[in-house]
């Protein structure tokens, strides 16, 4: 009667370990492709997203030209020169990037339990660098003009959480007294930290 109970428990504990692995794991596309669209009524609703309707899909739709010509950058991504991809992370795919043009300095930090172990390259012209899932990682441009790279995730919906945002942008804010002792810093360095965000 023990051995029926303790391979009863074995059975359960091995089913308990891997059920989280299969619900984690990101949904099967639906459909071919889904190219986003802006106004719902113009779409179906197929995995969290609103998708042209595929019947009206043309080569268009997977095409761009124009990369080789530089635009104004208008949004907090800036490889331009000193320019950077903060500290982030997307708690739901690993990151490929290659880089185009440029020189970037890249890392990423493991978790906790391997000791918090930073892994740094200066990528130039060509190189690729893997960001694995959920780790926090950064990219800095170095070099003496704009840095140009092209990344992919590895998940329909990767996240993406900017560690300084979240911590000192939150809302509404974390206490102040919380992030001080959290960081060691005075209160008030945090609460001046809170009002840039």
């Amino acid at each position: 009667m023990a051995m029926k109970s303790l391979s009863f428990l074995a059975i359960l504990s091995l089913l308990a370990l891997t059920l989280p692995l299969v619900i984690s794991s990101d949904p099967s596309p639906l459909q071919d492709f889904c190219i986003g669209v802006n106004n719902p009524a113009n779409g179906v609703f197929v995995n969290g997203k609103f998708c042209k309707d595929p019947k009206l899909a043309t080569a268009d739709d997977f095409f761009f030209a124009g990369l080789h010509n530089a635009r104004a950058v208008t949004n907090a991504v800036d490889y331009g020169v000193q320019g950077q991809n903060p500290p982030h992370t997307h708690p739901r795919a690993t990151e490929i990037l290659v880089l185009q043009e440029g020189t970037l300095f890249v890392g990423f930090v493991s978790s906790n339990g391997d000791g918090n172990r930073l892994f740094t390259k200066t990528l130039k012209q060509g190189d690729v660098f893997v960001f694995p899932e959920g780790l926090i990682h950064f990219q800095f441009n170095v070099g003496r003009s704009p840095a140009v790279a092209f990344a992919a995730l590895s998940s329909q919906n990767p996240g993406v959480i900017t560690i300084a945002n979240t911590v000192f942008g939150s809302n509404p804010p974390i206490n102040p007294n919380v992030l001080a002792r959290a960081f060691q810093l005075d209160a008030k360095v945090v609460m001046d930290l809170q009002n840039k965000f």
